[in-house]
């Protein structure tokens, strides 16, 4: 066992006021390493229809994403060469956030997402959207139909996936003999050496090395042939993969296999100080903010996010804890009006920073520090400040 969270509410599964009085599902939140493959995983899957059937993350409230969509969409267009004749599928498409720059480019795309609610609002903005969740069987329905694709892209699906086998399998189904492969993920690495034990939550199953992961797509005839570390959400990896024997393996596999290596990815020393770690940074956030509440201070939080409810909730902060929160502000009015999981705190506009004007607001999604900071210019001028809790605790 790596590390142990303790009974966590689904992160993503946001109660409404008039839901306080039923039962809230709790779930063990655990993560182990396979001594065998050294898969990083949790150890307690709740099934993938109880947690995407409806969803509550739509990924265009975020500016950060829809640059960072721009810019890999226009990679991709120019590596690939891809034009009216291609065809590109994303799994996990969401509100159609980066597919949109496929359509605006005449390229022919098809989203695959099984949040229905989600997919219906990819749809109205003209994302060609299937509502289904990916793997082996949907792979072949596609492929029979004259449907593979030139170009796969997978943003933050891949480590939800329980049964990595019916989805790499797909994958091999459906990518055309020339074509591409790119999956975007948490890299298990920045996880362990940065403490980011709060993306640690039922829906990522996997927190994925390149060491765990060639064996896999070797087993299904797919070479991984270039991988590239990006900062996105604390630090994730876009790898690159293909029909075995059909790219060349690049210099950034191996460099990064080396140096996966020589840190001891493969052994349980490389996890063995996690938890301990772990449990004192929450050991000094919890000082801080009881000390600041006991100084008069009036505390909020940003973030109505995955990565907060497993915060939260591993620390014991909310209304029938540690009850030093007065409301969590978000930009998704989805999320508006809601409550967060198992902490029960009002989720509120951002606006409201600025007219409550607490002294300080625990910026929960801390992986968007620059692009919220940025945003919350007027509330810090009044004198806001944000405290950051992961991967070290300080105040901006």
């Amino acid at each position: 066992m790596v590390l142990d969270l303790g009974l966590q509410p689904l992160a993503n599964n946001l109660p409404r006021p008039e839901d306080l009085d039923r039962p809230e599902p709790r779930f063990p939140l655990r993560v182990a390493v396979c001594d065998q493959c050294w898969m990083l995983q949790i150890t307690d899957i709740v099934p993938p229809v109880d947690l995407f059937s409806e969803y509550l993350y739509f990924s265009s409230f975020s500016d950060a994403l829809l640059r960072h969509a721009r810019m890999a969409v226009d990679q991709h267009l120019a590596q690939e060469r891809l034009n009216s004749g291609s065809f590109v599928v994303e799994i996990a498409s969401n509100d159609g956030y980066l597919l949109r720059n496929f359509v605006a480019a005449s390229i022919p795309c098809l989203g695959i997402e099984p949040a229905a609610n989600i997919a219906r609002v990819a749809v109205e903005k003209g994302v060609p959207t299937l509502t289904r969740f990916f793997g082996l069987d949907l792979a072949r329905e596609l492929a029979a139909t004259g449907r593979q694709a030139d170009l796969i892209l997978g943003n933050n699906v891949f480590a939800h996936v329980p049964d990595t086998n019916d989805f790499v399998a797909g994958l091999t189904a459906l990518v055309k003999p020339g074509g591409r492969i790119v999956l975007e993920f948490p890299y298990g690495c920045d996880l362990v050496e940065h403490l980011e034990f709060d993306t640690i939550y039922h829906e990522h199953v996997f927190y994925f090395t390149l060491t765990a992961l060639i064996p896999l797509f070797a087993r299904h005839g797919l070479d991984v042939f270039e991988v590239e570390r990006i900062p996105i959400h604390g630090g994730s990896l876009r790898f690159s993969a293909a029909p075995a024997g059909s790219r060349p393996i690049g210099n950034s596999v191996r460099d990064l296999l080396a140096e996966e290596s020589a840190k001891g990815v493969a052994s349980h020393a490389y996890y063995d100080a996690f938890a301990g770690k772990v449990h004192a940074l929450r050991t000094q956030l919890l000082e801080l903010l009881q000390n600041l509440r006991a100084s008069g201070n009036r505390i909020a939080a940003y973030g109505a996010s995955a990565k907060g409810s497993t915060l939260l909730n591993f620390y014991g902060i909310g209304r029938d804890g540690i009850d030093c929160l007065e409301f969590v502000a978000d930009r998704s009015t989805a999320k508006q009006g809601r409550l967060t999981p198992g902490s029960h705190l009002p989720i509120l506009p951002p606006s409201e920073l600025l007219s409550r004007q607490p002294d300080y607001a625990l910026l929960l999604t801390w992986n968007f520090a620059d692009e919220i900071l940025a945003q919350q210019q007027a509330y810090r001028a009044a004198g806001g400040k944000f405290i950051l809790p992961v991967p070290a605790v300080r105040v901006v």
